[in-house]
């Protein structure tokens, strides 16, 4: 194990949280680990552009970019930022345990805006959807960055709330008094997962992180992405998916949504399958949502979104 394993990451402070955890784990192992901050990235790589590489997500790029480019052997990402489809020669290595699935309403203190008139921030549109749905007479604004400017910008804001991911927060011991959970809300696919990608050839890099896979977490992760992949085609909508292994009774229950921007319609599905049938359960649930009007729908966000 002479090897030294370069863990990539960005440089926020939940992104450096996830990439320590890898590496306790990698060195409980006994393998050599660096932990290497990844900032920025050009557009080219060995004269190509990214898309040819089939490079795309905005919070993953830049790690790509290092790890085709041989500057890192492995990446570390909050699954749900992940886009379905890796860059060529890259592939998924390892899915941790995953941390809980909620989202939160972190507020101001009080809550009798619930009932009235209120602002609440999201730079996701899957929650600004939901939350329209279920408060039409409410507004929702834009809200970008990391968890920790986010949480600064709604603590000098004039909004009443801001929903963040609970695990997100837990892990950097930034979840504050004030917040409820919203246990109505279905979660982005994948939320509170930790996946750690990394080159196809790099057999010794593989097996040394096929050991920190999650089994269970793999298979319910990949349900709700591959629900994700089935509806969206490449395009980024308002859907939420939840899969959850019933040890007990050996099965899965699925919960999947699909909402228009403005949270006015809304497709869903929920399931309980035997495990045996989990291969394609996101599969057959998106088909069943788009042939019910999601497809239309689909269409719709597409061509709003372009403008």
């Amino acid at each position: 194990m002479d090897k030294s394993i370069r863990i990539g990451t960005r440089d926020s402070e939940l992104a450096l949280w996830q990439a320590h955890t890898v590496e306790k784990k990698l060195n409980d192992l006994g393998y050599k680990t660096e932990i290497i901050a990844v900032k920025s990235t050009g557009d080219i790589i060995l004269d190509k552009p990214l898309y040819e590489f089939g490079i795309t997500g905005i919070f993953t790029k830049t790690l790509d970019v290092a790890m085709i480019n041989g500057d890192v052997d492995i990446a570390v990402h909050s699954m749900k930022d992940v886009p379905t489809a890796l860059p060529i020669g890259i592939v998924q290595a390892a899915v941790l345990e995953r941390a809980t699935t909620l989202d939160i309403l972190v507020h101001k203190g009080k809550l009798d805006f619930l009932d009235e008139s209120g602002t609440i921030a999201s730079g996701s549109l899957r929650r600004q959807a939901q939350w329209l749905n279920r408060y039409p007479t409410h507004t929702v604004v834009d809200l970008r960055g990391n968890v920790n400017s986010r949480m600064r910008k709604l603590e000098e804001s004039g909004w009443n709330g801001a929903v963040f991911a609970k695990a997100g927060l837990e892990r950097i011991n930034l979840k504050p008094e004030n917040f409820i959970d919203l246990d109505w809300m279905v979660p982005a696919p994948a939320q509170g997962a930790m996946v750690v990608v990394a080159m196809q050839k790099d057999i010794f890099t593989l097996d040394a992180l096929s050991q920190l896979n999650h089994i269970e977490t793999e298979i319910v992760t990949y349900i709700e992405r591959q629900f994700l992949k089935t509806l969206e085609g490449g395009c980024t909508a308002p859907i939420g998916a939840l899969a959850i292994y019933n040890e007990k009774e050996d099965t899965i229950h699925f919960q999947g949504v699909l909402f228009s921007i403005n949270g006015k319609e809304k497709f869903e599905i929920d399931k309980i399958v035997p495990i045996e049938e989990w291969k394609k359960l996101g599969f057959y649930s998106a088909q069943e949502i788009l042939n019910r009007g999601g497809k239309k729908l689909m269409t719709e966000i597409k061509n709003n979104l372009k403008k």
